[in-house]
């Protein structure tokens, strides 16, 4: 069997409302609690497990997607009618752009706990 990320814990003030923030934007559905979790499945059935920092407190990570064009198209117009801030970069240093590395396109964004998302069309060294 070939080794596959099966999922990640992805620590959250509110795992509600960070599961539910990530959900929404992808088009994808917070699944029932499992234990203390509160996991959001990716179509390669990645979850990412959504947990209660608590005292531990959260370190922002980041967290990247490779979608579709259309989905890109989708996810980013949710992103704007939401009204977040959007980067070309994961240091924040060119707001309001995308960037077309490898001949597709990518944004990042921040998550309730600062976590920086990212979408991308093609994986980052697929060239153009």
């Amino acid at each position: 069997m070939a080794v596959q990320l099966n999922h990640t814990i992805v620590h959250a003030t509110d795992k509600k409302v960070s599961a539910e923030f990530l959900a929404g934007l992808l088009g994808l559905e917070v699944q029932p609690q499992f234990g203390p979790f509160l996991p959001v499945t990716a179509a390669n059935d990645v979850t990412l497990d959504f947990a209660d920092a608590g005292d531990r407190g959260v370190t922002p990570q980041h967290y990247a997607f490779l979608v579709s064009e259309e989905e890109f198209d989708a996810i980013f117009a949710r992103v704007k009618d939401a009204g977040l801030t959007y980067y070309a970069d994961p240091h924040r240093q060119r707001p309001g752009e995308i960037n077309h590395n490898d001949g597709g396109r990518g944004v990042y964004w921040a998550d309730p706990d600062d976590h920086m998302m990212e979408i991308i069309t093609r994986p980052y060294g697929s060239g153009s």
